[in-house]
């Protein structure tokens, strides 16, 4: 396996594939790297070397009892470029993976960045507050954590049909449903009950304001889970250089939902 050692001593298992400009990918709650392998395979064959790792807790990286937050998830991106020696990169961020690459810009700037990706982001802010009325409150993620551990494999089995809209009509295979519970049990309880604090309470606006490069956004108008008038829509709004996607119809997991979809838009923006 391909793993490289962060600066605290936590394994992060990657895969690289294909040649050309770099795209990484950062992936979203409770999955891994695996939950790319469609938008991998599609981007690599178009001519670009396309990375996505496990995080930190997640997948087949190592299993810390701390570092759950956007500035160590931020870190271990820089740590995993800088392995690379990589540059000119766009990067590309699912739901929680949003705010993993909106943290890195902030914290260590776009010197190797040509554009980043949005893809249902959490990102500015996902849960209620006091001048944020939308999204869950906190009530629910006290609930969410909670569950998770007194019986995470049936939260997720329950999780899978709302996350791909199945429970609102969206042909959804059983066999991607399994994928989700599969992926979801590779990662640590900690990680899953620790990251649903981060990106539950982290408020990425300040984030927003350092991201100067191309930006795109993408979101589903349907998501149950990231609902896009607190998230997808304000992020567009914020960001100077944006290109606002919305899928009509489309749930929170639209890279399985609108694969054929999402592929060629991030085509489309990589060719800016």
């Amino acid at each position: 396996m391909s793993v490289f050692t962060t600066s605290d001593h936590v394994e992060i298992y990657y895969k690289d594939w294909g040649k050309g400009r770099p795209v990484l990918m950062s992936h979203g709650w409770p999955l891994s790297a695996d939950m790319w392998d469609e938008q991998m395979i599609a981007l690599a064959e178009a001519g670009y070397r396309v990375i996505a790792f496990d995080r930190r807790g997640f997948g087949r990286s190592s299993q810390p009892w701390e570092g759950y937050t956007y500035d160590r998830f931020a870190d271990d991106i820089a740590e995993l470029i800088a392995h690379l020696d990589l540059s000119d990169i766009t990067l590309v961020g699912f739901s929680m993976g949003g705010g993993d690459i909106s943290r890195y810009v902030a914290r260590h700037g776009t010197t190797r960045v040509r554009s980043l990706a949005l893809l249902g982001a959490v990102t500015p802010v996902f849960m209620q507050r006091e001048d944020h009325p939308f999204g869950p409150d906190k009530a629910f993620f006290d609930g969410l954590r909670a569950a998770l551990l007194a019986d995470r494999a049936q939260v997720l089995v329950d999780f899978a049909p709302v996350f791909f809209g199945r429970n609102h009509g969206q042909a959804v295979s059983d066999g991607a449903l399994a994928q989700f519970l599969q992926l979801g049990l590779m990662g640590s309880v900690r990680a899953e009950i620790e990251s649903a604090t981060a990106f539950a309470e982290t408020d990425f606006r300040p984030d927003m304001a350092a991201i100067t490069v191309p930006a795109l956004v993408i979101h589903g108008d349907d998501d149950q889970v990231v609902p896009f008038e607190g998230t997808g829509r304000l992020a567009a709004e914020m960001l100077p250089d944006a290109r606002l996607r919305i899928y009509p119809g489309a749930p929170h997991g639209f890279t399985v939902t609108h694969q054929a979809q999402l592929t060629a838009d991030l085509l489309d923006f990589l060719r800016l």
